[in-house]
C-alpha cells in the first residue's frame, strides 16, 4: 500500500495537476499554498459565469461548502454538472453539515446533478451525512468516533464513492476496501484549515491517479506525516511555526520518509 501511495505522491509532482478550488474564505490561502507545495497548480476559480469553462482545463474540482455564499453555490451546481459532462474528479469537504441544514440541501443537490468521487469530513460530519448523529460544535467535530468505520462505509455505499473521515484515527473506504491512517499530530487542531488542506490535496491526488481510494488515502497520509514530522521538529507547542513547518514538510516530503513513516493499516 506504501508503494501505491508513493508512486501517487510522485506523479503528483510529475504531472503538476490542476486543480479548479471553489472553497471557504477562511483557509483559501491555506489550500493554494498546500498545493502548491504538493506540487499541484491551484486555481481558486469560483465566477459562476467563468467555472464551465474553467473546468474543462482541470485535473480535478475541489469543492469546500464552509463559507458558502449564493455565488459559490451557484457556482458549484454548475461546475459539478459540468465535471460530470467531462468525466473529472470531485472532491467535496461537507464542512459543518450536521451543523446547519441549508449544507446538507447543497450536498444533496450535488450529489443529484453529478458524481462526486471523494466526500472528504471530519467524523462529525460523516457521521452526521450518514444519518448517525455524528457530534459537532459549529465547523469542528467532538465525535469521540464510535462506530466511525461502519459510519464510512454506509456513506460510500449509499453514494458509491470514496469516504474519508479525518481524525485521530483517519478512515478511507470505499464500501469494500478500508484504510486506517494513524499519522498525524494534535497540532493539527490548533490551526485553521487543516481539513480543508486536505481536502484540497486529494483532489490533487485523483487527479493522477485511476484509483480514488489509493489517491485519497494517499492524501491524507501525506498530510498527517507531514504535521507529524513538523510538531516533532518543534522544540515547543508554537501552532504559527508549526503552520509555516508544515507547508515545509509537504514540499520537502521524499519517498523514503513515507515508506519510513507511514503508519497505514488495511482492514
Amino acid at each position: 500500500m506504501l508503494e501505491s501511495i508513493a508512486r501517487c505522491l510522485r506523479s503528483v509532482r510529475e504531472e503538476t495537476p490542476l486543480v479548479q478550488a471553489i472553497t471557504n474564505y477562511v483557509t483559501i490561502n491555506d489550500c493554494a499554498n498546500i498545493l502548491l507545495c504538493f506540487g499541484a497548480s491551484p486555481a481558486m476559480a469560483e465566477a459562476r459565469a467563468e467555472v464551465e469553462e474553467f473546468v474543462g482545463l482541470i485535473s480535478a474540482l475541489y469543492i469546500n461548502i464552509g463559507t458558502l455564499t449564493d455565488e459559490q453555490y451557484d457556482a458549484a451546481v454548475k461546475a459539478v454538472r459540468k465535471a460530470a459532462e467531462l468525466n473529472k474528479p470531485v472532491v467535496l469537504d461537507p464542512v459543518a453539515c450536521g451543523a446547519i441544514s441549508r449544507k446538507t440541501t447543497v450536498i444533496e443537490e450535488l450529489l443529484t446533478v453529478g458524481k462526486i468521487s471523494v466526500i472528504k469530513g471530519n467524523m462529525g460530519e460523516i457521521k452526521s451525512l450518514a444519518g448517525l448523529g455524528g457530534q459537532l460544535r459549529g465547523v469542528d467535530s467532538i465525535d469521540d468516533g464510535t462506530g466511525g468505520i461502519e459510519a464510512c462505509k454506509i456513506l460510500a455505499q449509499r453514494y458509491n464513492t470514496i469516504i474519508a473521515a479525518t481524525g485521530p484515527t483517519d478512515i478511507i473506504t470505499d464500501g469494500e476496501r478500508t484504510c486506517l491512517v494513524e499519522n498525524g499530530s494534535p497540532m493539527l487542531t490548533m490551526i485553521t484549515g487543516a481539513g480543508c488542506m486536505v481536502g484540497a490535496l486529494t483532489a490533487a491526488t485523483v487527479g493522477v491517479t485511476e484509483d480514488p481510494f489509493i489517491a485519497t488515502t494517499a492524501a491524507v497520509l501525506a498530510m498527517g506525516l507531514a504535521g507529524e514530522m513538523a510538531a516533532d521538529s518543534l522544540p515547543a507547542v508554537l501552532p504559527g511555526t508549526f503552520r509555516a513547518r508544515l507547508f515545509d514538510y509537504i514540499y520537502c516530503m521524499t519517498r523514503e520518509e513515507l515508506l519510513k513513516g507511514g503508519k497505514v493499516q488495511c482492514l
